[in-house]
């Protein structure tokens, strides 16, 4: 009863919000050529479309069918460049904070130029065309920000990822680094002093070089491909009326966010799992004691893998009691398990949703999480760069995942965590009592997402919402001017008044006369 309630109330409100407004024009810009990132908004513009308003999508991903008010300016990505820049991140991020850095930032480099230099998103810059709305990828793409000015229109950043210290910045949100971990780091919220000095340590090369490395290479492009740009970059990119965040407490930690930033996590995910392929379908079920799906993502491909370590991993699923289903990319696998099913492409929101689906074994992606928790299933997690450490300690911590070394683990290790987790049924429990609370809003994320850009596009850009401090320089936005002078003035009243009493005191001793001097006058 209450579940029908909170769904006739959340109905309610988008029907209210919506009755005086009309459809706008909207551009969606997507430059990350991960398809997990655009599965992240498809349902999202999907939905903006079908509300009746135009959608110009900007991506690598258009729509197989066409739909009503949906156009798709699609992007040439060259497949080879990208698995290339995955491989090499995988021995990357093993290596030093600032190699890691400069693999996103090669990444960053040749996305955003994708886009710039395509010839039909050109053409959209250089027309009369207006928008009413820009929806944008938020993440260090900054000469791209510049389209919410070119076209005169308010902006709403979708972070695919959740937020981090670089995001924070575009709406003046804070990241408190004694208790807000940086994603790409390994220490969760509750931190010991030695967390929180490498904490502190990972926000500032964070900042450090976004400001000197990042910003600089973007404000190039922001020069070339915006020449009649009156606008300063560094105003540009705070000029977001919105951000939408894929994350949500529940898993992670609660942490301060302005009115402007929404957590949505869950808001690709349909509410009803469809049905699933019958050969997929009936090698779940062959399987008496449940089954396990194995997935290392869209980006990270199982077929990119060092021999040894497919190895080690059909050693170990070879072990088990229980049928495994495993996203391989490629048609044929030498010395397959038996019990193992390989496909290029799972439905995995629907496979994880299978009641006979007991383990998810996953990559620690940010969607894989959210889709695990939504489902309520635990994990075995082997994380590979970047947030992913992170999002699987998290599962750790909360009690419904075990973390496995990616780069150095054996097949009796793999076989335990598995056994372990499929035996023990607390990580189960925990599962779903995450997933209780994950689903416990006003209302669902995809509707939270649509309210939100509906009521920017309502109220001009939502000028109330943003906090003042995008109006502030760095020193005033840390009240670095206003200490100085609150602890500066009565230090220089110290210093003053020490100075004055030395100089008493010298003048005391020095006009004295001494005593046998004295005599010698008598």
């Amino acid at each position: 009863m209450c579940r029908i309630k909170s769904i006739v109330i959340s109905l309610w409100i988008l029907a209210c919000a919506t009755k005086s407004l009309e459809s706008a024009k909207i551009l969606a810009v997507f430059p990350f050529t991960g398809p997990s990132q655009y599965i992240c908004v498809q349902s999202y513009l999907r939905t903006l479309a079908s509300r009746g308003h135009e959608i110009t999508s900007v991506s690598a991903f258009p729509q197989k069918t066409p739909l009503k008010n949906f156009r798709d300016i699609t992007l040439q990505i060259e497949q080879s460049h990208h698995d290339e820049s995955v491989i090499n991140a995988i021995g990357e991020m093993s290596e030093s904070k600032l190699d890691q850095m400069k693999m996103v930032k090669d990444y960053i480099l040749l996305t955003s130029l994708v886009i710039l230099k395509n010839e039909e998103f050109q053409k959209l810059l250089h027309s009369n065309e207006q928008f009413d709305l820009i929806i944008i990828e938020v993440f260090c793409q900054d000469s791209l920000y510049a389209l919410g000015h070119h076209f005169k229109a308010p902006m709403i950043g979708v972070s695919t990822f959740g937020t981090d210290v670089v995001i924070d910045q575009l709406v003046d949100n804070i990241s408190p680094v004694a208790y807000v971990p940086a994603p790409s780091g390994k220490n969760l919220d509750r931190m010991n002093f030695w967390q929180r000095l490498d904490n502190l340590v990972a926000y500032t090369i964070e900042l450090m070089y976004n400001h000197l490395v990042i910003i600089p290479e973007q404000q190039r492009y922001y020069e070339k491909y915006f020449p009649n740009a009156t606008v300063r970059l560094a105003d540009v990119r705070r000029n977001f009326s919105l951000l939408l965040l894929n994350q949500h407490y529940s898993f992670s930690w609660p942490r301060p966010l302005v009115p402007s930033a929404i957590e949505v996590a869950g808001m690709h995910i349909d509410h009803k799992p469809s049905k699933i392929p019958d050969d997929m379908e009936a090698f779940i079920s062959a399987s008496t004691r449940g089954a396990i799906y194995f997935s290392m993502g869209s980006n990270v491909k199982s077929a990119f893998l060092p021999k040894h370590t497919l190895q080690e991993i059909m050693n170990a699923f070879a072990s088990l009691p229980v049928n495994v289903l495993w996203k391989f990319e490629k048609p044929d696998l030498a010395g397959k398990p038996k019990n193992v099913y390989i496909n290029k492409w799972f439905p995995q929101p629907d496979i994880l949703a299978h009641p006979k689906v007991k383990l998810f074994i996953t990559h620690g992606g940010m969607h894989s999480l959210i889709e695990a928790v939504h489902h309520g299933k635990p994990i075995v997690g082997m994380p590979v760069f970047y947030d992913q450490d992170l999002n699987v300690q998290k599962a750790v911590s909360k009690g419904f995942g075990i973390a496995l070394n990616f780069r150095n683990f054996t097949s009796t290790e793999l076989r335990d965590a598995i056994l372990k987790v499929l035996n023990n049924p607390t990580y189960t429990e925990r599962a779903r009592e995450i997933s209780a609370i994950f689903h416990d809003r006003p209302m669902k994320p995809l509707e939270a997402a649509i309210y939100w850009t509906e009521y920017v596009l309502r109220h001009k850009g939502a000028p109330q919402m943003r906090v003042a401090a995008r109006h502030l320089n760095f020193l005033q936005r840390h009240s670095v001017d206003t200490i100085a002078v609150l602890f500066g003035i009565p230090l220089l009243l110290i210093i003053f008044i020490t100075r004055g009493a030395y100089k008493l005191i010298v003048k005391f001793f020095t006009c004295k006369e001494p005593a046998h001097k004295k005599r010698k006058h008598d």
